[in-house]
């Protein structure tokens, strides 16, 4: 798991950092709000610790802005701690708030009861007679199961799990097959074409923006 932590006080990231890679995590880290859109927008980040207060632009309208985008669990830092700055931050959607001073302790187990939790919610994908199971790595159509190659999940669960927005030829290519692969456009718009062949009556669910990339939609209908 990728967790990036933006706080402007060197010592509180040099704190955490040293918790989250004993348990295991990678961690990025950057100073203020302006470099943590910059990260998220070039990265795959699993998981935000944010700090309220940082220079250039503060955490809550960082998290505002990022919410436009993608929907990455997140837990704010802040030494304020009016009920007002708490009331909002829930308001705007973060999973969680600690106050400074705080115990790094606490502050893993925080990430790891909001991450069980929110891996809890998104297990499954299910869509009238399509049914994802993420951590089964199957699909199923009308109870049966279709076969697609390991790649296929990873694009489909990804697209998925960034529902709405449009991912990019040269993202997709990014976090599906690394930044060491030398390939090109062609070769997820390929993997997209079997996918959506596999997919059968659900292909549409997949659309493609024209000179970009591709994006995971529900119908209008649907979306309530």
């Amino acid at each position: 798991m990728k967790i990036l932590i933006a706080d402007d006080e060197i010592g509180i990231r040099e704190v955490i950092k040293e918790y989250c890679i004993h348990e295991g995590y990678q961690v990025l880290e950057v100073k203020d709000g302006l470099e943590a859109l910059e990260i998220i927008r070039n990265e795959h980040i699993d998981f935000l610790i944010l700090d309220i207060m940082m220079p250039r632009l503060d955490g809550l309208s960082a998290y505002q802005q990022l919410k436009q985008e993608k929907n990455i669990p997140t837990l704010i830092l802040s030494a304020r701690g009016e009920e007002y700055d708490k009331l909002l931050g829930f308001e705007l959607g973060v999973d969680d708030y600690i106050t400074k001073p705080f115990s790094p302790k606490e502050v893993i187990a925080r990430i790891k009861a909001i991450m069980k939790r929110v891996t809890h919610e998104i297990d499954t994908f299910c869509y009238r007679n399509l049914l994802i199971d993420f951590q089964g790595h199957t699909i199923e159509i009308n109870h049966k199961e279709i076969k697609v190659t390991p790649k296929e999940f990873e694009i489909l669960t990804y697209l998925i799990k960034n529902q709405n927005i449009a991912i990019s030829r040269d993202h997709l290519l990014s976090q599906i097959w690394g930044y060491d692969f030398f390939g090109d456009d062609r070769t997820v718009d390929t993997h997209i074409k079997m996918l959506r062949n596999s997919l059968g009556s659900y292909r549409d669910l997949i659309t493609t923006v024209r000179g970009f990339g591709y994006k995971f939609e529900l119908p209008k209908e649907n979306e309530k």
